[in-house]
This record gives structure tokens, sequence and C-alpha cells, in this order.
């Protein structure tokens, strides 16, 4: 075997077992964090209105760079400003709100997961 075929099999192989390596990497180290959960729920219509609006993610976030915030439906931002990655739970991102009078109310979101990737989006859920 001459030098040349010797350094593309070492190249063939070395190609191969970083593909192996890839595929036996944990799924999580390339997964974002999307919500499993929220409280109120997703398009809900409640009668008593909330003290603090919760989302669960299906990974951890980070606390520096996650937020959410709610809206009323002219676009005014109406929670306490206080939006935070629970300390004792690091998938629940929280905001305090007032008492809220009826109407419709959006929940913006966006956070990076400790994996480093931002996800964001939105919800609204409706105060009867």
């Amino acid at each position: 075997m001459n030098t040349m075929s010797r350094y593309a099999e070492r190249g063939f192989m070395a190609m191969v077992l970083s593909v192996m390596c890839l595929c036996m990497a944990p799924k999580d180290s390339l997964a974002h964090a999307y919500p499993d959960h929220a409280d109120p729920k997703v398009g809900a219509s409640i009668t008593a209105p909330p003290s603090v609006v919760r989302i669960w993610f299906d990974n951890d976030l980070e606390p520096l760079f996650s937020s959410i915030h709610v809206q009323d439906q002219s676009g005014k931002n109406v929670d306490k400003g206080d939006s935070r990655v629970s300390v004792s739970d690091p998938t629940l991102l929280e905001v305090s709100v007032p008492l809220l009078p009826p109407g419709t109310y959006r929940v913006l979101w966006d956070v990076v997961a400790r994996d480093g990737h931002r996800t964001m989006g939105n919800f609204s859920f409706t105060i009867k």
C-alpha cells in the first residue's frame, strides 16, 4: 500500500469515528427548550385572574437570558416586571401580574436553554 492510500484510509477512519461520536452524543446536548405546559393554560378562558403566569419547559433554562412578559390587548406590558427562572426548578419561567381585569392577554417568552439555543414564542389566555 502506498503512502497516499494509508493517509486516505486514516482520514476515512477518522471521519467514521467522528460521525459515530456525534451519533452517540446525548440528545439533550442538541436540544432546544420548548414549553411543556403553562398556567394559565394556552388558549384558556378563566374566571379567576392569576397572580403569576408560569411556563414549564422541557429543558433547563439560563436565568440571565430567559424572560416572560404579559401584555394586554393594546400591547402594553401588564406584568410586574419580575420575570424569573425558578431557583428550585430550572425549567420553570414565571412572572407576577397584578389583579387583571377581564380581557385577552398575550404571554411572550424568550428563553435560552443551558445548551445555548434560543427559542421564543407566545400564547394568549382570556379572563372572563
